[in-house]
């Protein structure tokens, strides 16, 4: 029997952590859809807030290997290994935090597997506990990587 390659959907931070930082657990999902064993997602929302966080003169204090020339080049790699979905909709909706929803309903438009994300309010959101969303399961990176390597392990 034939595993799908897991759909998954990583919020800003997990590009953000990646980008500054390629070994680190974010940069190790990341790697996993380069390698072509994940189907990433990703849509115009969530491509300019990457590119809006990678260009922030504070972002660029604290990770100075960021350059022009870096961010540029790492939202191309996003953008050529990523699904590109142009309309998500909005069924859900986060009163906590409203910049988590287009991340939210990319997972649910596309049937993701995993939403993969450092913030609190997404990880200890209703939709998390797995009764509201059962279908999408959001996890830290560290969670995603021990949930997804046993997989990829046994299908190639």
């Amino acid at each position: 029997m034939s595993r799908h390659r897991p759909r998954v959907v990583f919020d800003c931070m997990i590009f953000l952590q990646a980008a500054a930082r390629r070994a680190s657990p974010s940069g190790a999902c990341l790697a996993l859809a380069e390698q072509g064993l994940l189907e990433r997602y990703v849509s115009p929302a969530i491509l300019a807030e990457i590119q809006d966080v990678v260009s922030r003169p504070q972002v660029r204090t604290k990770f100075r290997q960021l350059t022009d020339d870096v961010a540029a080049e790492f939202v191309a790699r996003i953008e050529r290994v990523a699904v590109r979905v142009d309309e998500a909709g909005t069924s859900i909706t986060l009163a906590r935090d409203p910049k988590d929803e287009p991340y939210l309903n990319l997972a649910v438009h596309v049937g993701a597997d995993f939403l993969v994300s450092r913030d609190r309010d997404l990880l200890e959101s209703t939709y998390a506990t797995g009764k509201t969303l059962p279908e999408v399961r959001i996890v830290d990176p560290v969670e995603f990587l021990a949930a997804v390597r046993p997989q990829l392990g046994n299908s190639s």
